[in-house]
């Protein structure tokens, strides 16, 4: 790859410091630095309805050193930073609304340390959650945070991702222990280290996470890890309504049931899972779920979990320990929003969610589903029912205008759904700039304010991910 001259108009400009930063840049790191319009546009956002923004360049550091240099160049010209790990995110957190320069950690992707009897491991934050537990198989524990999406750890913490485990687990926020932190100044912010709690000062690492790179660049992170469970159970679960498999989710959960992931798929999530993965369920609403511990203990969740779906009209309900069959299961759920491509074909896939307390999921789910069939769009439902979390892949045709009225006028529908049960307009997708105008609503003008100040004292230039979460400051 090679630093080739900025293409004029052909990306938003970060001011009258960007051609003196990416001269400093190349100076610096010479071809690992790239202006090519390919590679720029690799790094803008490509899956929402939001227009893609890429930056005026894009530099692969390969050591914290490197990332404090670059962080120092652009603050000294003024130019936006962009963290990027592997573009999964879903609000526009990578796009540059302000130009700048992306900062590409595909090469920091190293295991630094594995504390297996201490449960941690030590990583640098290009490395993907597939590979981290590549790694630490033969270790006999694993990371059990499970976006769906082979995403790298450090956007998983930049975004305070959970997924498919959180419901045991819980999220990048629970699973994060420490982190490393090139400031807008170029320093380095250590936030914790190892030991288990602290009530030492505050909270600088849940600060961080879900951040978005708006406050600092990631460039370490300690993550607690858990044992790979003795057997693991999993299974479907048929129902005759999306309300029928909510109140099973609730009630399994009120009752104790320790239960590792517990998702929602409606009928029509259901039909294009089978037409891309060639499962052959039955296209009726439906629960995956899955159970970790002995073999004695998943055969009774799994037995207990059977008996609380009969009560709700769900089953029958099939379980196996066999690992090859449970993972083509978790495969199929994992590609489901891709799969549902074969639904619409030439649709765009705009994914949206929200979350709400679980004593109000079947009912925010049945008001959805109504809300989606007045507004005539396809938008299959599935979802982290267990912590109340789910989410709507609408797919639209973008070059229909009433059509794409529609459905952002059912995704503000959705927001203010959840916000009026006591909910969250962003369960794991983070805010980014998609739900930027939704924050007041749900916090109110002291929260932002209050978040404006922390963004002014860490970033007094607005350098760091400008345009995400709250207006400039």
């Amino acid at each position: 790859m090679k630093a080739d001259v900025k293409e004029p108009g052909s990306a938003p400009t970060g001011g009258a410091g960007v051609e003196k930063t990416v001269q400093a840049l190349a100076a610096a790191f010479g071809n690992r630095v790239v202006t090519s319009r390919a590679v720029r546009e690799q790094h803008g956002n490509t899956v929402t309805w939001l227009p893609s923004q890429p930056p005026d360049a894009v530099v692969f550091p390969q050591s914290v050193e490197d990332v404090q240099q670059i962080v120092r160049i652009c603050a000294a010209n003024g130019t936006p930073v962009i963290p990027f790990g592997t573009g999964s995110s879903l609000e526009g957190h990578v796009n540059a609304p302000r130009g700048g320069v992306s900062i590409d950690f595909r090469d920091m992707n190293k295991v630094l340390a594995v504390h297996a009897e201490d449960l941690d491991c030590v990583i640098q934050p290009g490395i993907t959650r597939k590979a981290l537990n590549d790694y630490l198989r033969s270790s006999g524990v694993f990371f059990p945070i499970d976006p769906g999406a082979d995403a790298s750890l450090g956007g998983m913490a930049a975004t305070r991702a959970s997924g498919t485990n959180a419901v045991r687990y819980g999220t990048m926020k629970d699973n994060v222990l420490a982190l490393k932190v090139v400031l807008a100044s170029g320093e380095i912010m250590t936030t914790a280290h190892r030991a288990k709690k602290t009530s030492a000062g505050y909270d600088l690492t849940r600060l961080i996470v879900g951040s978005e790179g708006t406050l600092g660049v990631i460039v370490e992170l300690t993550l607690r890890l858990a044992g790979i469970p003795e057997a693991i159970s999993g299974g479907v679960c048929p129902f005759p309504s999306v309300e029928a498999c909510c109140n099973t989710a609730i009630q399994t959960i009120q009752t104790g049931i320790p239960i590792a992931r517990i998702e929602l798929l409606d009928a029509l999530q259901v039909r294009a899972i089978n037409l891309h993965s060639k499962l052959g369920l039955a296209e009726m609403p439906m629960l995956f779920v899955e159970f970790h511990g002995t073999e004695a203990s998943v055969a009774e969740q799994s037995e207990r979990f059977g008996e609380i779906a009969a009560e709700f009209g769900g089953g029958p309900f099939q379980w196996t320990t066999r690992q090859e069959e449970r993972t083509r299961l978790w495969d199929a759920r994992h590609h489901a929003a891709f799969s549902n491509f074969a639904l619409r074909p030439g649709s765009q896939m705009i994914a949206t969610d929200v979350c709400v307390p679980i004593s109000r999921l079947a009912e925010c789910v049945t008001q959805t589903q109504a809300d989606i069939a007045e507004s005539r769009i396809v938008a299959p439902i599935v979802g982290h029912v267990g912590d109340g979390n789910f989410h709507l892949t609408m797919l639209v045709d973008m070059t229909d205008a009433d059509e794409v009225k529609r459905a952002k006028a059912l995704n503000q529908r959705l927001i203010e759904r959840a916000l009026s049960m006591d909910g969250t307009c962003t369960g794991e997708h983070g805010v980014g700039q998609g739900k930027m105008k939704y924050l007041e609503a749900e916090y109110g003008k002291p929260a932002l304010a209050a978040m404006a100040a922390i963004k002014r004292a860490l970033d007094p230039q607005d350098i760091m991910n400008p345009g995400k979460i709250i207006p400039a400051v």
